[in-house]
């Protein structure tokens, strides 16, 4: 693995006002810390950062050296990196001492390389899994990624972190050996669903004051009409029937 050259000095203000005003003349606060030994605030150049993460933008290796008092020369690695959540710049450079000679914890990125026979001859579609896996090794045997070769795989084949591991002896993964990093699906067909528009039988609307037919399908009357059983218009009306008077003898 490249290992890297960086220049700090120590800075004994911290805050944002600090922290601002590095930024301002090309500076990075920094803080390094490990191996027992109490953290200490560095002020490092932006522009050797960006350059070494352009390089490396996992766990690079790096040979500080520290101006200011406790300083000197030690061997690190870039654990973490903070940026602005809208520009992308770089806040701040976490580093923390490591020894040559010791395993350490660090994350490697997965390179996927080369085009699946799958993809090629059945028009399947080429799917990433993790990006990126734990391992524990010596510094200096760190890889800049974790090469996947992915040409012979066909639909519904995958590449695990078991397939990969003997390619790596002087790694120890940590992560799950079934750990997808590369698998080949089906081809994506779009279904194509016709919506057929309902047409509801429109409902029968009566004018107001109809009545219902009967129940053998007479027609109701109409409005103004008399009514069944009664007198016609002009016919002479009947007598009222007198009371009979009994006579007593």
């Amino acid at each position: 693995m490249e290992r890297f050259e960086l220049q700090s000095s120590v800075r004994a203000d911290a805050g944002k006002g600090v922290a601002r005003k590095l930024r301002f003349e090309g500076k990075l606060p920094a803080v390094l810390y490990g191996r027992r030994e109490a953290p200490v605030g560095l002020a490092v150049a932006e522009v050797d950062v960006k350059n070494i993460l352009r390089k490396h933008p996992e766990s690079a290796i790096v040979d500080l050296t520290v101006a200011g008092p406790g300083g000197g020369s030690m061997n690190a690695i870039i654990r973490d990196v903070q940026r602005h959540p809208a520009s992308g710049r770089i806040l701040h450079v976490d580093l923390q001492r490591i020894s040559l000679d010791e395993q350490i914890r660090v994350e490697v990125h997965i390179e996927v390389q080369g085009t699946p026979a799958g993809v090629k001859e059945q028009g399947g579609v080429l799917e990433h899994g993790t990006r990126t896996v734990n391992v524990m090794t010596l510094p200096t045997d760190i890889p800049d990624s974790i090469v996947v070769d992915v040409s012979a795989l066909r639909i519904h084949d995958s590449m695990r972190i078991s397939d990969v591991a003997a390619a790596y002896p002087k790694l120890v993964f940590l992560d799950d050996p079934d750990t997808t990093l590369a698998t080949v699906i089906p081809p994506i067909v779009e279904a194509v669903v016709a919506v057929a528009e309902a047409v509801a039988e429109p409902e029968l609307i009566r004018k107001p004051g109809t009545e219902e037919e009967g129940a053998e399908g007479a027609a109701a009357p109409k409005p103004g009409a008399p009514k069944a059983g009664a007198p016609k218009a002009g016919a002479p009306k009947a007598a009222a029937p007198k009371d009979e008077k009994k006579d007593k003898k």
